[in-house]
C-alpha cells in the first residue's frame, strides 16, 4: 500500500467500539479523522468543517446513513461517501444510492480492508 493522501474523514458510527476501530485505524495511515455518533451530528459537523470524506454506517439513530448521504451529497457534492453496514438488506437499500455514494463495505471488516476502501475512494490531489 502506497503512502496516503492524507484527509479530513467524517465517520458516523453509532456503535462505540466501531467508531474506535474505524478512528484508530485511519489515524495510523496519519489521517485526520473526526466521529460522530449519529447521522445527526454528522451533519452538524459537516456545517462547521470541510471533510475530504464521509464514511457512515446505515442504520443509526436520529438520522440514517442513507438520511446523511442524501443530504451530504446534495450539499456536497465532490465529497466522496462511503457506507457501511453489517445488515444485508442495509446494504441493498444503499446500492439503490448507487449514483451517490462511492462504495458498501460489509461489517464485520478488518484494518486492513477498511483503509483500501478508503484510501481508494480518496480524491487524487
Amino acid at each position: 500500500m502506497s503512502p496516503p493522501r492524507i484527509a479530513a474523514i467524517l465517520v458516523a458510527e453509532d456503535d462505540p467500539a466501531v467508531g474506535q476501530f474505524v478512528t484508530r485505524a485511519l489515524a495510523t495511515r496519519g489521517h485526520d479523522v473526526v466521529l460522530a455518533t449519529d447521522g445527526a451530528a454528522a451533519l452538524a459537523l459537516l456545517h462547521e468543517r470541510r471533510f475530504d470524506l464521509l464514511l457512515t454506517d446505515i442504520v443509526m439513530p436520529m438520522m440514517d446513513g442513507i438520511a446523511l448521504a442524501l443530504a451530504a451529497s446534495a450539499e456536497f457534492p465532490d465529497m466522496p461517501i462511503l457506507m457501511m453496514t453489517g445488515y444485508a438488506q442495509e446494504r441493498q437499500r444503499a446500492y439503490n444510492l448507487d449514483s451517490l455514494i462511492h462504495d458498501v463495505i460489509l461489517k464485520p471488516f478488518s484494518m486492513a480492508q477498511i483503509i483500501e476502501t478508503v484510501e481508494n475512494a480518496l480524491p487524487i490531489g
